[in-house]
């Protein structure tokens, strides 16, 4: 029998142990996405559940979600990453209540000291102090503007935006900058700030990435529990396209033998209402992704785990990730290179545009409340 490792026990292939059995689950999980709430790679020490005999005879409450203040001391996020289309990134939240139990930003949690599990989507950080930096930011005087990526890790329209509305002020900043934004969410929340994306898609300003994971609305709810149903998110594409706003739809994650097959459907639906760009992402399970979410199937899809995990790795190389630049997004081999193909052919015969749309740059100014002298 060949060992291997699941979060900080090792188990073997012959009896497998759910991730829920081997770490303090919370009650009252109903709505979230993760199936367990294991300790982060950084913890000295591991935990393991077990029934103590005591019957539980009260009802578990409901998991609440905390947002807590950060104090960033920088808002613009740089990268040098020779795959991906821009080099600064904003994300206004730590965390996402969405519940996305794919999302590739949970091992992020560790940093903090809490789990990739259920405190990611439970345990929230809002930047309060996000205006003020941006506008010190794109201030300073060795500032060149370039397309930033808004909700790159966690979604900047997730459901506690309403109440913070840091992204509509960070946006309502780029404005007054005259600075081109990208925005990736899968939130028609976004609609409420078509006022000012309409006003920056005129100049050339914005465009706007949804992702469409799934049009099944059960498989949508238990993949990502709190995001808009697939319904919602086609709605925005259409309102944003209406309104002169350029849209790409994302599949993603494509997950093997879960979703795969809906990747026509999704590129058709979304180009009748309007989107001019369309990409996917192949599933991406770094660090402790990879055991949360074969946990997640052996709770929701217990038939389907072992042939979607091997899926999974034949487009890894042979692991559950590959970080490597170029691939990490898309994955290698032949079942990678058939839904690349497959997408490739759909935007061919849907008319999806070859080019990508460009945004401006060169618009870009500092606003003063300087008066003029003449």
């Amino acid at each position: 029998m060949r060992n291997t490792r699941t979060a900080d026990l090792t188990v073997t292939e012959s009896a497998p142990r759910r991730l829920a059995e081997t770490t303090p689950l919370p009650s009252g999980r109903r709505g979230r996405g993760a199936t367990a709430n294991p300790g982060s790679r950084f913890e000295p020490t591991g935990r393991e559940a077990f029934a103590d005999g005591w019957p539980d005879r009260d009802a578990p409450a409901p998991l609440r979600t905390e947002v807590l203040p950060e104090q960033a001391r920088t808002l613009i996020t740089r990268n040098t990453s020779p795959d991906i289309s821009f080099d600064r990134s904003i994300n206004p939240y730590r965390g996402c209540e969405h519940g996305c139990v794919y999302c590739f930003a949970r091992p992020n949690h560790a940093y903090v000291g809490l789990s990739p599990g259920l405190d990611f989507e439970t345990k929230l950080f809002h930047k309060a102090n996000a205006a003020v930096l941006l506008e010190r930011e794109l201030s300073a005087a060795n500032y060149r503007p370039a397309t930033i990526a808004l909700g790159t890790a966690t979604d900047p329209y997730q459901p506690i935006e309403r109440e913070h509305r840091l992204t509509r002020s960070v946006l309502e900043i780029l404005a007054r900058f005259r600075h081109p934004v990208g925005i990736v969410t899968k939130s028609n929340l976004v609609l409420r700030d078509i006022d000012l994306l309409a006003e920056m898609a005129r100049d050339g300003l914005v465009k706007v990435a949804v992702s469409v994971t799934t049009l099944d609305p059960e498989l949508a709810r238990r993949l990502e529990p709190r995001a808009p149903h697939p319904e919602k998110r086609l709605e925005a594409i259409g309102r944003l396209s209406e309104a002169g706003i350029a849209v790409m739809v994302i599949a993603a994650p494509i997950i093997p033998s879960l979703n795969d097959h809906e990747v026509e459907a999704i590129l058709t639906r979304a180009r009748a209402l309007g989107a001019i760009e369309a990409s996917h992402v192949l599933l991406r399970l770094p660090l402790e992704l990879d055991a949360l979410v074969d946990d997640w199937f052996a709770e929701h899809y217990p038939g389907r785990r072992r042939h979607v995990m091997s899926l999974v790795r034949q487009a890894r190389g042979g692991k559950a990730y590959d970080a490597a630049f170029g691939t990490r997004m898309t994955g290698t081999g032949a079942y990678a290179d058939l839904i690349r193909d497959r997408m490739r052919l759909a935007r061919q015969r849907l008319g999806y545009p070859e080019e990508r749309r460009r945004l401006r740059t060169d618009l870009f100014r500092v606003p003063t409340d300087q008066l003029s002298l003449f």
